[in-house]
């Protein structure tokens, strides 16, 4: 079969634009303060994420607007396809989050030593990350030891 050279033109610019993805995109509201938030969202960029950055004035009214459980509360809030993503959590439950219909959302609550964002060389706390089912139930997604 021989190929002009349109059709090697074509069969390359379609082999390129599967191979390219684009950043996957997930808003972060935060205080317009907090370090730690900022440094969330470096970890976020540097692992392909795409962060829309929304200083918020009043955080408490995102998170009910959102759902997240007062138990559940950390610093900042993100939100990837329509689901919370709440505090410090490791990309790993993120991807999860995103494969798991049963979920309204994932949290790391509290602050966290040693959770990305939190890791400023200081021995690191042990904490789980947090599901939320869609009938308000909580589920261990991973267990993070104290190191």
């Amino acid at each position: 079969m021989a190929f002009t050279r349109s059709k090697l033109v074509l069969i390359a610019a379609l082999f390129m634009a599967g191979s390219v993805q684009a950043a996957e995109v997930i808003d972060v509201h935060r205080d317009a303060s907090c370090g730690c938030c900022k440094d969330w969202i470096k970890y976020l960029e540097a692992n392909g994420f795409e962060v829309r950055d929304h200083v918020e004035q009043n955080m408490s009214a995102v998170k009910t607007e959102l759902g997240v459980a007062p138990r559940l509360g950390s610093c900042h809030t993100g939100v990837i396809d329509g689901k919370f993503v709440e505090g410090h959590v490791p990309v790993a439950q993120i991807r999860e989050l995103q494969q798991r219909d049963d979920l309204v959302g994932v949290a790391a609550p509290g602050m966290p030593a040693g959770s990305p964002g939190m890791d400023y060389g200081q021995p690191a706390d042990a904490y789980q990350v947090i599901g939320l089912t869609k009938d308000g139930k909580d589920v261990v997604l991973a267990d993070y030891p104290a190191k």
